[in-house]
């Protein structure tokens, strides 16, 4: 069974940092494009910021310069740091992957649960 966990999400205020992480299990995770996505209440989720499977990153423009998004393989792990924080970055985060499930091995689109983070002004 695949797992996505995220972790790291709080309160903070404007201008401060926040490092998100998401550890996989169940997945061939080094093979697989893994990615942050937020939805905001009332809005639609969107892609923040994404890492292929051979360290290519793409980040959605708003968050250009202030969000850097890495993997560690060896953990099966992926982070988000967060600098200079707007509240418009609040939202709850999921961590997103496409890979091969371990148990199934069959592609798969899988999500965590998400984690909380909200900016104060």
């Amino acid at each position: 069974q695949v797992q996505l966990v995220e972790s790291g999400g709080g309160l903070v205020q404007a201008g401060g940092s926040l490092r998100l992480s998401c550890a996989g299990s169940g997945i061939t995770f080094s093979f697989s494009d893994v990615g942050w996505y937020r939805q905001a209440p009332g809005k639609q989720r969107e892609l923040v910021a994404a890492i292929s499977s051979g360290g290519s990153t793409n980040y959605r423009d708003s968050v250009k310069g202030r969000f850097t998004v890495s993997r560690d393989n060896a953990k099966n792990t992926m982070y988000l740091q967060m600098n200079s924080l707007k509240p418009e970055d609040t939202a709850v985060y999921y961590c997103n992957a496409k890979g091969w499930g371990i148990a199934t091995m069959r592609p798969g689109d899988y999500w965590g649960q998400g984690t909380q983070v909200t900016v104060s002004s």
